[in-house]
């Protein structure tokens, strides 16, 4: 299969947990843990994204996500295409930024 733009997608975990109680902060930190175990990185506070070489992989992975979802709170999963990634604006201030670099790919023949 031939990778481009249009198949390589990138998945967005928006997440508003609460953090009242002992156990809740506990709950978001093993949250947030398995999320970075699974090869999540965060964008922002709360906003964690994944590179998916294909539509399949992002399945794999938002259903890791559905399996260890906390007890209490809002989690949001969206999946865009890599072409969708490469129009996002980041502003820090009133400065823009560029964004980080897209995972490497390789690709053998």
């Amino acid at each position: 299969m031939r990778l481009n733009a249009y198949r390589i997608m990138w998945l967005f975990v928006f997440f508003d947990l609460p953090t009242d109680t002992k156990k809740d902060r506990k709950n978001y930190g093993v949250f947030r843990k398995k999320l970075l175990k699974d090869g999540f990185s965060m964008m922002q506070f709360s906003v964690y994204i994944r590179h998916c070489p294909s539509s399949e992989n992002a399945d794999v992975h938002q259903k890791r996500v559905q399996a260890n979802l906390p007890p209490k709170g809002q989690v949001s999963i969206i999946r865009i295409t890599d072409k969708q990634y490469g129009q996002i604006t980041n502003f820090w201030g009133k400065e823009q930024e560029p964004l980080a670099p897209a995972a490497r790919q390789l690709e053998l023949f």
